[in-house]
């Protein structure tokens, strides 16, 4: 190692010391990425509640940044289970380059754990893309592969605050698969399923029964997923960020 690569590293490890922020809608999948040096941060599936809890933060120094769950997929190619590994998050327009170094080592570790990880384009919506043809038209109009309510906002705080950012989310709900409507009243605040509210809903219209047992199924294939990405995060974005 040079004088330069040792100042460079002692660098990082003084000026960058801080936690890895993940950033979560669920807290199912909050639990899947906690451990040492991560500080995570569940929204309740409310990107109005993030927004301010983003705020509240108010430039609180972290290693790197991760938006890290499930999402629903946007090229029917991906199956549920299937992981992304963002190259660029799209909203409104705009496009967030993720942290290139960053995303292929986790790509490496995941593809090391025996999973495949699909590098392509994730897009942060405000509210969730529930039926087959919002995310047809997410597709045709952004070509990215998933879409969720997180990525977004983490982009665009990790851009503002000058932060390594990357997004690893695990396909839940497939393209071809519509959400039963209830999922979209379940969450509550912080980001837990209500049973009551799932039963109720049940009570009221029986029929989405069906697509609600779909949705489990493709959700647990997802958090199977999760829990076997989660424990990489802290670890390797630290190990990365030192090397640079």
């Amino acid at each position: 190692m040079t004088l330069v690569q040792s100042r460079r590293r002692e660098a990082v490890r003084t000026e960058a010391p801080g936690p890895v922020l993940v950033v979560t809608g669920m807290k199912r999948e909050a639990a899947c990425a906690m451990g040492e040096g991560v500080v995570v941060l569940c929204s309740g599936a409310s990107v109005t509640r993030l927004r301010v809890e983003l705020d509240r933060l108010h430039g609180r120094r972290f290693s790197a940044i991760v938006s890290f769950g499930l999402a629903g997929g946007l090229d029917y190619a991906l199956r549920p289970g299937d992981i992304v590994v963002a190259d660029a998050v799209i909203s409104n327009g705009a496009r967030h380059e993720t942290h290139e170094h960053l995303s292929g080592a986790l790509a490496e570790a995941i593809a090391a754990k025996g999973r495949k990880a699909v590098p392509g384009a994730i897009v942060g919506v405000d509210e969730p893309a529930m039926d087959t043809m919002s995310k047809a038209w997410l597709r045709e109009s952004s070509r990215a592969h998933a879409v969720d309510m997180e990525s977004h906002l983490a982009a665009e705080y990790a851009r503002d605050w000058k932060i390594p950012f990357v997004a690893l989310r695990a396909i839940s709900d497939p393209a071809s698969r519509a959400l039963p409507p209830l999922a979209a009243k379940a969450l509550t605040p912080e980001g837990d399923v209500d049973g009551k509210i799932v039963a109720r809903e049940l009570l009221r219209a029986p029929r989405q029964i069906g697509e609600l047992i779909l949705a489990g199924l493709d959700s647990r294939a997802a958090f199977g997923s999760l829990g076997r990405c989660g424990p990489l995060l802290g670890p390797l974005a630290r190990l990365m960020l030192a090397d640079l």
